[in-house]
């Protein structure tokens, strides 16, 4: 049995462990030894400390037999982004130069994820301070896609989900600002959920300085699992305002009744898309309007001005922070960073008056549009994962990388919900999309991903291929 355990959903277990048909020991141990076999075949998790895993297990099953109240995850190993804090674990964000920033408390997400029983499993890969969109990291090295070695699981929470879906973890906790929840999820064959902004409280207590504005407006905590179901229930643990977060707000999940409207976005402008992502755009679009929704292709209103905002926003804060970036950078995180730098230019106040008032013009149009088509349904990536140093071999790769993410970016300017979820295989790697919803209605895009999860199904975990 306990072979078989880390094949199951966050939600599975949570409940056989209520019920007393497992134990969290024996969970955490089928997971424990499922990271002894595959780990090393794809470098996604990169700290693990059985023995303290172990322990929080069998606390786990002394309160379950208790009988006192547990929480929604009670006993369930979870993984944790190397960019967010655990207590007495180093927070190193895949940077050699920061190997020994060591954290004397949890984040605000594993805080919770705690409060509602789970148990910290493991840290996971992520490329220097998330600053590319390729999991290969100067301290841990690079993290391999189980559907094919050697290339990309994306980023910047690429080890997460990387090991989701080879079975080493049922659910993890990540972050994105510009898709780095959704990239990893979409090159895995994966669910994850990139929150409202303000949804989830964020901020690690061993930073030495404040948020940049970039990520105060852009950067979310979230999920990463192998079902939608598993991201509702994730995402009820840690959602909430919170003391150490000054933007984070309580707001109810459900929301009022919306039309049942969906704008498809097979293939972005902006870029190229590859055929058989476009296709699976429209066989979501197809499991939607067959549990009766009205499906219509359109793209929503300035779309690419979107785009250019993310842009903007991001790299701005880019340059003026570029100083520190090139101490704590290694060598691949420099160099995609060179390569993407003809992005941005010099700023002015008057420029940077200008950047915030295109964006507030955006995200107007966008919310008249969305009051009409509540989901937009689109590709995450719009060309297929590629091999790993792609995206710094050329300014042309890097650009080409750019491109295909393009999609992800509105949702993280504007501060929309987005889920991913997969639909399929096409030529041995994944294919999926993304349903971004209006603020503060993760909840019909959950639904919605579980209509397109029904149809077309759940394609991990998976043992690693070569």
């Amino acid at each position: 049995m306990g072979q078989e355990l880390w094949r199951e959903s966050a939600a599975s277990l949570a409940s056989r462990i209520r019920e007393g048909e497992v134990t969290s020991r024996a969970v955490v141990d089928a997971h424990l030894e499922r990271i002894e076999a595959v780990n090393a075949a794809l470098n996604a998790v990169v700290e693990v400390r059985a023995d303290e895993v172990r322990r929080a297990a069998d606390e786990a099953d002394a309160k379950q037999r208790s009988g006192d109240p547990l929480g929604p995850l009670h006993g369930v190993p979870f993984t944790i982004k190397t960019n967010i804090d655990v207590a007495g674990y180093a927070t190193t964000q895949g940077t050699t130069a920061m190997k020994d920033v060591m954290a004397t408390s949890d984040a605000p997400t594993v805080e919770r994820m705690r409060q509602a029983g789970a148990v910290a499993l493991a840290r996971t890969n992520m490329p220097d301070l998330g600053l590319r969109v390729n999991t290969e990291s100067s301290l841990y090295g690079a993290a391999h896609n189980p559907w094919r070695h050697g290339y990309t699981t994306a980023g910047s929470s690429g080890g997460e989900a990387a090991a989701i879906a080879s079975g080493m973890s049922p659910i993890g906790l990540g972050n994105d600002i510009g898709g780095s929840l959704r990239n990893p999820a979409f090159a895995c064959g994966i669910a994850s959920i990139k929150p409202s902004h303000g949804r989830v409280p964020q901020g690690n207590p061993s930073s030495l300085i404040d948020m940049p504005i970039n990520s105060q407006i852009m950067l979310v905590e979230g999920v990463l699992a192998r079902h939608v179901g598993d991201l509702r229930i994730g995402l009820e643990a840690i959602m909430g305002a919170h003391r150490s977060d000054p933007l984070s707000l309580s707001a109810p999940l459900v929301g009022a009744d919306a039309p049942r409207r969906v704008a498809l976005v097979p293939s972005p402008s902006g870029g190229t898309t590859d055929p058989n992502i476009a296709d699976a755009v429209r066989n979501a679009g197809k499991a939607l309007e067959a549990a009766g929704y009205e499906v219509e292709e359109l793209e929503p209103p300035k779309l690419f001005e979107s785009y250019f905002a993310w842009s903007e926003l991001m790299m701005t804060c880019l340059e003026v922070e570029r100083p520190m970036f090139e101490s704590l950078l290694g060598e691949g995180g420099q160099r995609f960073l060179e390569l993407t730098s003809l992005l941005s230019s010099p700023s002015t106040a008057e420029s940077l008056y200008a950047m915030h008032q295109f964006r507030f013009g955006v995200a107007k149009t966008w919310r008249e549009f969305m009051s009409t088509y509540p989901l937009i349904v689109g590709p995450t990536w719009t060309e297929p994962p590629f091999p790993h140093g792609y995206d710094i071999e050329s300014a042309e790769s890097a650009m080409s990388v750019i491109e295909r993410v393009r999609f992800v970016l509105p949702a993280n300017v504007l501060g929309l919900p987005a889920v991913c979820v997969p639909t399929g295989v096409a030529n041995g790697l994944p294919t999926g999309v993304q349903i971004i919803g209006d603020n503060f209605r993760e909840d019909l895009c959950l639904v919605a991903g579980e209509v397109i999860e029904q149809s077309l199904g759940v394609i991990t975990p998976i043992d690693p291929r070569g």
